[in-house]
């Protein structure tokens, strides 16, 4: 990569950052394109977050990803939010423009991408979704959009109940689930819970009930034991790893105002995995 004094620096801020991906793709897709940039992760622990985020105007960036466990924390620190990230309560990405640090989270526009490459479409359908965090909220904002129902089920009740809250006060078809209903009752099952990044993690939940026209999603971007499970019972599959890819086109996008080469990034995830 050819640095520059002219080069604009993205990044990641995150605790930890070690493992991310994201610098592969945004610097595959920044050097396919000739584009003066670079991108950084940069290890910024919670109580430096302020500083951290002062530092976007102190040093010029152009912006930069939130990871966890900062995504609601910076909310306060920014200029602006937009809708969008106001409601789902978290922001994965920051825009600096004119001195201005503006908020967006584009997961939930990520997964339904996702989704949408994978021809599937969640519009009249039974939705199920495993976890109320961060993630959860983005893509239930979405689905209750379209879902001809939306249940959220999570053991962290005030969480669960406050996500339930805000989608039922633009939405008329979630419900919070008291206790975990059945998988199989639904059309589409989602993980939006870490149970599945290591190996000996236990199922999310029950998939004894899945048939093949069941569609099983887990944020998690890689095979998890979920997955494997569900694919033996001949479900229709989605991991993660299409969110991870759409939601980076989306902040490459807001960065740059230029719309990046999804299959460059794409090949970029795949090669950091192996």
């Amino acid at each position: 990569m050819n640095i520059t004094g002219r080069t604009k620096i993205t990044g990641l801020f995150g605790w930890p950052v070690e493992h991310t991906l994201s610098p592969a793709m945004h610097n595959a897709a920044f050097q396919h394109l000739g584009l003066a940039y670079c991108y950084l992760p940069f290890l910024v622990h919670p109580d430096n977050l302020g500083k951290a985020v002062d530092s976007i105007k102190a040093l010029n960036l152009a912006g930069v990803n939130v990871t966890v466990p900062h995504k609601e924390r910076v909310i306060p620190f920014l200029d602006f939010v937009n809708e969008e990230a106001s409601f789902i309560g978290a922001v994965n990405t920051i825009v600096h423009r004119e001195g201005r640090l503006t908020g967006y989270n584009t997961d939930g526009r990520g997964f339904m991408r996702s989704l949408e490459e994978n021809h599937i479409d969640p519009g009249g359908k039974k939705i199920l979704v495993v976890g109320s965090g961060g993630a959860s909220r983005a893509i239930s904002y979405y689905l209750s959009e379209k879902a001809d129902s939306l249940s959220i089920y999570d053991i962290d009740r005030e969480k669960l109940e406050k996500l339930a809250a805000d989608l039922s006060s633009i939405r008329a078809n979630v419900t919070a689930l008291e206790k975990l209903a059945d998988p199989a009752d639904f059309e589409v099952v989602i993980n939006a819970t870490p149970l599945g990044l290591k190996k000996d993690d236990p199922l999310p939940f029950d998939d004894s009930g899945f048939t093949p026209a069941h569609i099983v999603c887990d944020l998690i971007y890689k095979n998890t034991r979920l997955l494997e499970s569900a694919s033996r019972k001949g479900c229709r599959t989605v991991d993660g790893l299409g969110m991870l890819l759409w939601q980076g086109v989306l902040a490459f996008e807001l960065w740059t105002e230029v719309f990046p080469p999804v299959d460059v990034m794409k090949s970029a995830l795949i090669r950091e995995m192996r």
